[in-house]
């Protein structure tokens, strides 16, 4: 019997960027490696997901406008039916861009801003005048009727921005607003790994994340915080502009983490490396010598990462261990066991235990 397949699948088109993220994921530099998929295994892979029945493809990078053909593989990626998404940092944006983008089959795009002024963004992302160019890519899709929306890292440095980061995203017309709770992985080692937030300032975060939704205009999702959605449950947060299920499109609601999980998210690098997550790059396999329904269906890895009676410590004894699971991409990072508690987590072990059927009737009901 077949695993149902990743809603998401997000491919990271090229390591090739033009700026120079103290976070970056994939540790991307300004020369396109020389493993990267070519323009026809890009073809190849977009075959066998227009098949799979995913729900939505992001191509991201590096930064994917980087890539000469990004535009001939997106056309060929919708001609297939794939819903396709671009994550960028907004600065190749132009006003022609965002038609191209739009004639090419984009449906929408995601364009990183990680502060609420200039010298916050600019200096996390390695460029002067990036932030500006940033808002000027958000304002180019705007006027050609590209939805966008902004992705923004929480970190200590930002923490008493968020006020201003997500009016940012109001202000500037985004759809929606994701703020990515930092795990220091890749190139984030080395130069931010003390900007992670402790539990406490998390959970302060998430709290105060939690609230706002109430009055926001549209959906706040926060990757790489399961925890989060516990809170929306807890508070019993009713959103003022839309239904309340709404709600339950963000990541992790109800599910866990979603890494490699049926119905959740993997990644495959510019070189066909398959992995669970960008947080959680463990290979699974390469779409190179395999498919990537082959790869999902029969890889040891992440048959226990779906098994949640595997997670260890207080993820183990948890009452959330299936609506929350914690992020297995810090944990990995933290522990070097994906499987391991998350240690990001602010539930204390009396917390923890939570009536799991109270957790659940909410879930249900929203």
């Amino acid at each position: 019997m077949q695993t149902r397949p990743p809603f998401m699948v997000s491919y990271s088109i090229t390591k090739k960027c033009n700026l120079k993220c103290k976070h970056c994921y994939s540790d991307s530099v300004d020369q396109a490696a020389p493993d990267e998929l070519s323009t026809e295994e890009a073809f190849r892979l977009m075959d066998d997901l227009s098949t799979w029945g995913i729900g939505l493809l992001v191509i991201d990078g590096g930064e994917p406008l980087c890539r000469e053909d990004l535009l001939e593989v997106v056309k060929y990626a919708s001609s297939k039916g794939l819903r396709t998404t671009i994550g960028s940092n907004g600065t190749l944006i132009t006003k022609a861009m965002a038609k191209d983008m739009l004639d090419a089959g984009v449906r929408a795009v995601a364009i990183s801003v990680d502060g609420a002024d200039a010298q916050t963004h600019d200096s996390f992302r390695g460029l002067n005048g990036a932030f500006k160019q940033a808002l000027e890519g958000a304002e180019a899709c705007k006027r050609a009727d590209l939805p966008f929306q902004f992705n923004m890292v929480i970190r200590k440095d930002t923490l008493h921005q968020l006020d201003d980061m997500l009016r940012l995203a109001i202000d500037n017309g985004a759809n929606a607003a994701e703020f990515f709770d930092l795990v220091a992985i890749q190139r984030g080692r080395h130069e931010c790994k003390e900007q992670v937030l402790s539990p406490d300032e998390r959970k302060q975060a998430m709290e105060w994340l939690a609230q706002t939704q109430e009055n926001c205009p549209f959906v706040i999702r926060v990757p790489a915080c399961p925890m989060y959605p516990l809170l929306l449950k807890e508070k019993r947060i009713q959103p003022r502009h839309f239904p309340a299920e709404m709600l339950q499109r963000i990541p992790y609601y109800s599910r866990g983490c979603a890494a490699a999980m049926p119905m959740g998210y993997v990644m495959v690098q510019s070189n066909g490396e398959v992995n669970p997550c960008m947080l959680l790059q463990v290979k699974m396999g390469n779409v190179r010598e395999q498919s990537i329904v082959s790869i999902w269906e029969n890889s040891p890895a992440v048959a226990e990462l779906r098994n949640r009676e595997l997670l260890k410590g207080q993820c183990g004894d948890c009452s959330h261990k299936f609506t929350c699971s914690g992020c297995r991409g810090r944990a990995y990072e933290e522990t070097g066991d994906m499987l391991a508690a998350d240690p990001g987590c602010w539930l204390t072990p009396e917390e923890a235990t939570t009536d799991r059927e109270k957790d659940t009737e909410y879930g249900k009901t929203g």
